[in-house]
């Protein structure tokens, strides 16, 4: 039953027609919970929040679905924008994105640019990037974008997700750009034949890579929300002797919010993943799809008075 939940809100969360929808209702239906406004302004005040609270974030403007350069240039603006005012209200904030509302699938031309034109405002204002990994199909191409600004700009990092079989060989492949990582376990619906079926080889997937990319000496984020990866980890570095200040747990806003403070206080870097902006619907129906617990709060918050 939890698989067929989670196949049916994936395959909502890729219907163009509903995203479009989605953007006429606002925030309505729960979403709320896990984004963090429509506009930058509702974003930085949430962020000023979490950071009182110890917590650091990366911000996400939405986008699903861009597919002319007018749109991705749009996108490019409103990264720049949050940019500016991460450096403005001197927030504790990274800035994520996807490389397709930046053009990926258009062109290499029109993605690098744009790109570029956000990881020199990022340099100007101290803010790091992390380019999120997308489906499997474009996860060849993000690799080979990631690289290639990795040359030029330090301030540039990406994600690797343990639900792939390809992962601990373009770990290897990254290791000599000692590369700033977020490690997941992923979040499409992938087939069998390019990813691990079942969660226990996902799980054990995603220890082999903490415990590959942290013996490596690389910054490593690990995201999630399981508290067996987060025990994990937390063994590994007191068996290592690895450093608080090479590694951060990251979460979702809106999900497990007492666990990110209890980390925070026990020491531990907490990132909050903010998402904001109007093209919330394709983030909102992967994250019912992530756990049944989410789509019970939200059915409460639609008959709640």
């Amino acid at each position: 039953m939890e698989q067929t939940m989670r196949n049916f809100f994936l395959f909502l969360s890729k219907n163009r027609a509903l995203t479009k929808m989605a953007k006429q209702y606002g925030l309505r239906f729960g979403a709320g919970r896990f984004v963090a406004g429509e506009s930058i302004d509702q974003a930085v005040n949430t962020i000023k929040q979490l950071n009182e609270k110890g917590l650091v974030v990366t911000i996400d403007y939405l986008g699903e679905f861009v597919d002319n350069e007018a749109e991705a240039n749009e996108m490019t603006n409103q990264c720049i924008e949050a940019i500016r005012a991460i450096g403005r209200e001197k927030l504790q904030s990274q800035l994520s994105l996807k490389a397709t509302s930046m053009g990926l699938d258009m062109s290499e031309e029109l993605v690098v640019r744009n790109m570029k034109r956000i990881l020199d405002a990022a340099k100007e204002e101290g803010v790091f990037v992390t380019i999120d990994m997308e489906d499997y199909e474009r996860c060849e191409k993000t690799l080979q974008l990631f690289k290639k600004l990795k040359s030029e700009y330090d301030n540039i990092g990406t994600v690797i997700q343990a639900y792939l079989y390809r992962t601990v060989e373009d770990m290897n492949d990254l290791d000599s750009y000692a590369p700033n990582l977020r490690l997941v376990k992923g979040a499409y619906k992938e087939p069998a034949t390019v990813a691990f079926p079942n969660k226990v080889d996902v799980d054990e997937n995603f220890k082999r890579i903490i415990k590959m990319h942290l013996l490596n000496g690389h910054y490593t984020a690990i995201a999630t929300h399981d508290d067996a990866m987060i025990e994990y980890t937390k063994r590994l570095v007191e068996e290592h002797d690895i450093p608080r200040d090479q590694f951060e747990f990251q979460m979702l806003y809106g999900i497990r919010v007492e666990r990110q403070l209890e980390l925070s206080k026990e020491g531990y870097k907490m990132r909050v993943y903010v998402p904001y902006g109007t093209d919330w619907y394709g983030y909102f129906m992967r994250r019912l799809a992530e756990r049944p617990a989410n789509v019970a709060f939200v059915a409460k918050g639609m008959v709640r008075k």
